[in-house]
């Protein structure tokens, strides 16, 4: 009998396979008030969390702690400001239906009093798009469109640490150690280096895959690896316009 491959053990989910716990400080989400009123808050500390890109405001509202995602431009001792009356600010807190259209919004709800689901990685914003009725179109930075109940809240601005990409890994160990945090399986093994026993395209004389790699959508588990339902395979054309010459 054969092995099962890792994509598929890993694709079972379980504890082996879920982010750790351990270095957790807390739920990282809007605090529940009344929309209509207007609330104060003070960042008392920024704070990393093992595993999360982006750094968390620890933030003092009306005397209990909270913390969310740090946006840009925010610093100790900085005041945020939530509610539907909330200035039009870096970090302010308000309902979509408050925001102007073609505004730079992150930690959006995806219904209201969930604390923020959308947009909360390093350096990443969405663009409120339109209104139409109560809800409101957001435009992802995959340019993806979606409906979203204007009730739902997000923060003005950007998320921090937008340049947390720029500093390179000097060494393989200190990769290692930031995908551990996150459970990410590192170094990744080619599929043509494993045995026959591992992978379908395992095993050989020397490393090639020895069968297509485009694979079925409906492929039985364990074969369905490489490019699965591809829409074109091979290099690509380049296509070029006419080239004008100056004479």
């Amino acid at each position: 009998m054969g092995k099962r491959i890792l994509v598929r053990r890993r694709g079972k989910g379980g504890m082996q396979w879920r982010a750790p716990s351990k270095g957790k400080i807390a739920p990282a989400k809007y605090p529940l008030f009344n929309p209509e009123e207007l609330v104060t808050g003070k960042i008392i500390d920024l704070v990393h969390e093992r595993g999360r890109s982006a750094p968390l405001c620890k933030v003092s509202f009306n005397g209990s702690l909270n913390y969310i995602p740090a946006v840009t431009g925010l610093t100790v001792g900085s005041d945020i400001y939530m509610g539907s009356s909330a200035p039009l600010q870096q970090g302010s807190i308000l309902p979509l239906a408050s925001i102007p259209e073609g505004s730079e919004i992150c930690n959006i709800e995806r219904r209201f009093g969930d604390g923020g689901k959308f947009v909360r990685v390093s350096g990443s914003s969405a663009i409120l798009f339109s209104k139409t009725g109560d809800n409101s179109i957001i435009r992802f930075p995959s340019r993806k469109s979606f409906i979203i109940s204007s009730n739902c809240r997000a923060s003005l601005g950007k998320i921090a640490g937008g340049g947390k990409t720029e500093k390179p890994f000097m060494r393989a160990g200190e990769r290692y150690y930031a995908k551990m945090a996150k459970n990410q399986q590192y170094p990744r093994v080619r599929g043509i280096a494993m045995a026959a026993v591992y992978h379908p395209f395992g095993g050989g004389r020397h490393q090639h895959p020895g069968k297509s790699t485009s694979t079925s959508r409906n492929a039985p588990p364990g074969r369905k690896v490489g490019l699965i339902a591809p829409r074109k395979t091979g290099r690509k054309r380049i296509t070029r316009g006419p080239i004008e010459v100056s004479r």
